[in-house]
């Protein structure tokens, strides 16, 4: 497990790797015709230093990598401020942001498809404003006085995200609800009732896959807590799971990680509702909402 950070050098190091070997060049090579010394392309193919976007754009170029998608999301790993990446507008956040979540919206940014497991709240993506300002309240703690501009600016970032659902191609979104999610009453019972109808509007989506995994499924193998997993259109090296803590993000890259929990998601959709027969007993929740 790796901070979002580590793992994005690593990643983005591998991927370069793979590439320059797919061109047929070595790592002396490759340096020699990027102007650089060969410890530079050593350091980046290994993860140790970070890498700037126009290296790797610089790089990209040295291998004749012309996918437009591919070289997008390598620069957005490198950490690019620049374009791309649905143009960044996190970055307006950088004051309230912390970089793991900074991390995770912009690996949410390019994704292709997100796989989640939700246990206690509604999905980021799938929340109502009030909903969405009641569940950060309660994350960051009792805010006010001045302290209610950061509120505000955490609900806004939150609620920016969901044009991930609408973009062109949008966000493919697959989410495993506990039914503990849809019965603890947050915001009070007028906000829980507007956020479920929200839950029946976007299960409809057709980018969007909801199941309700109820009660009496028992215990299950996403007991232990909630779980996301990224995967990208150009590579499923760049794939990776992430786990939500109170004050950080951890993030799994090995193969062996990503394994486990996409059987576990699966395991869960199993066992889960169906989208149809979910989409009933949410409305049955809601009094027909």
């Amino acid at each position: 497990m790796q901070h979002g950070p580590a793992v994005r050098r690593r990643k983005l190091g591998a991927e370069l790797r793979a590439l320059r070997t797919g061109a047929g060049l070595t790592s002396g090579e490759a340096a020699r015709l990027a102007g650089w010394h060969q410890s530079k392309v050593s350091r980046i193919e290994t993860g140790a230093s970070g890498v700037k976007p126009a290296d790797v754009r610089l790089l990209l170029d040295v291998y004749g990598v012309e996918d437009a998608q591919l070289r997008e999301l390598l620069v957005v790993l490198a950490g690019s401020d620049e374009g791309g990446g649905r143009h960044h507008w996190w970055h307006a956040y950088r004051g309230v942001l912390p970089p793991t979540y900074r991390d995770f919206i912009s690996l949410e940014s390019q994704a292709r498809a997100m796989r989640t497991l939700e246990t206690s709240v509604v999905p980021g993506l799938l929340q109502t404003p009030e909903y969405a300002r009641a569940v950060t309240r309660a994350a960051v703690g009792g805010l006010d006085g001045d302290t209610d501009d950061r509120l505000d600016a955490l609900v806004a970032v939150r609620l920016a995200r969901q044009d991930v659902l609408r973009a062109d191609p949008p966000l493919k979104l697959s989410a495993v609800l506990d039914e503990a999610v849809l019965r603890r009453e947050i915001g009070g019972p007028e906000v829980m009732a507007r956020q479920l109808s929200r839950l029946m509007e976007a299960a409809r989506l057709p980018q969007v896959r909801l199941q309700v995994l109820p009660f009496r499924a028992g215990e299950h193998v996403g007991i232990t807590g909630p779980f996301v997993i990224f995967s990208f259109s150009s590579t499923s090296d760049l794939d990776v799971v992430v786990l939500d803590h109170l004050t950080s993000s951890l993030y799994l890259e090995r193969k062996e990680d990503l394994q486990a929990y996409t059987e576990a998601f699966n395991t869960l959709r199993i066992h889960a509702l169906s989208p149809e027969e979910s989409l009933d007993y949410i409305a049955a929740l809601g009094g027909g909402v």
